[in-house]
């Protein structure tokens, strides 16, 4: 086995890990707490990569850029809990997996009216735009500020679940949402601060996945899917699951992609190999959310329930 591309495939699955943690985080609580099911979440992802790229490309700043999707996504977040989400709580799952459906479509074609249906263009800051050696391997120094990014952003997210009285309340609608109220808890602000969070974590990770992803309309539903695997991995309402499911998955893929085409292509045509070992690699993340079902219903992590 090559070392240096093993340690590169597994910088590769922890960047990854960090953008899935960063999306998942915000849509685990979300479920966790308010019951709400939210399909467009892969939207607020995509809204904070267009509008990163976009200030980025404007302004020349990336902090400033980051800021402007954090933002963006956060507000933007807060309007779809106020008119779509605070109506349909009391609804049944189906009304929220339609209603957030077809705001994921609307959202998409919004994408192509303002963007066009081509890809954006996202660069890399120049700053960034280059290459560290880690234990022998050249490994871009951009990727590198996602890892940092999100183990900053895991630290703080325990800080403040564990630490401040917000997360206190958190942990509690975790736990039992109906007491939380009884015990006169503010709890329609509580789901809108934990709403407009979440929507910023998702446009934070679509602004940093925007220099090295395609930025086009469509792009978070394939993202979506791999933070609802996450979500039921980790547990519904568990940051630390949400972290951990979201780092293990991330890795799987990553190094499944690389040396199972390597494997196959010992007894199969190059060709074939390389067509079918992306599929087999993703198709052992769902393996895995099968086992987690079938072993351990709530997740490997699932916040105890009183």
């Amino acid at each position: 086995m090559n070392s240096s591309l093993f340690l590169s495939q597994l910088l590769n699955g922890l960047q990854l890990g960090v953008l899935l943690f960063l999306l998942s985080s915000g849509l685990t609580l979300i479920f966790g707490i308010m019951n709400f099911i939210n399909l467009a979440h892969g939207s607020l992802y995509m809204v904070g990569a267009f509008i990163g790229a976009a200030t980025y490309n404007a302004s020349g700043s990336f902090i400033f850029a980051i800021a402007a999707a954090i933002i963006s996504s956060g507000l933007v977040g807060l309007l779809l809990e106020h008119v779509v989400a605070k109506p349909l709580y009391r609804h049944d799952h189906l009304y929220q997996v339609l209603a957030t459906f077809g705001l994921m479509m609307f959202f998409n074609e919004l994408a192509i009216v303002i963007f066009g249906n081509r890809p954006y263009y996202a660069a890399i800051p120049s700053a960034l735009d280059g290459a560290v050696t880690l234990f022998g391997t050249q490994y871009p120094i951009y990727r590198i500020l996602i890892i940092a990014v999100g183990v900053l952003v895991a630290l703080g997210a325990w800080y403040l679940i564990q630490k401040t009285r917000f997360g206190m309340l958190i942990r509690a609608g975790a736990s039992n949402s109906p007491m939380v109220s009884v015990l006169g808890v503010n709890i329609d602000l509580l789901k809108k601060l934990l709403f407009m969070l979440g929507a910023g974590l998702a446009g934070l990770a679509g602004a940093l996945a925007g220099p090295i992803l395609s930025v086009q309309s469509g792009m978070g539903e394939p993202v979506l899917i791999l933070a609802l695997v996450v979500i039921v991995v980790g547990g519904i309402g568990s940051i630390r699951g949400a972290l951990v499911a979201a780092m293990v998955i991330a890795v799987i893929d990553t190094l499944g992609r690389a040396y199972i085409p390597q494997l196959l292509g010992s007894f199969m045509k190059p060709a074939t190999a390389n067509a079918v070992g992306p599929a087999l690699a993703s198709m052992l993340i769902y393996v895995l959310m099968a086992l987690v079902l079938a072993f351990k219903p709530n997740g490997i992590l699932a916040p105890a329930k009183r």
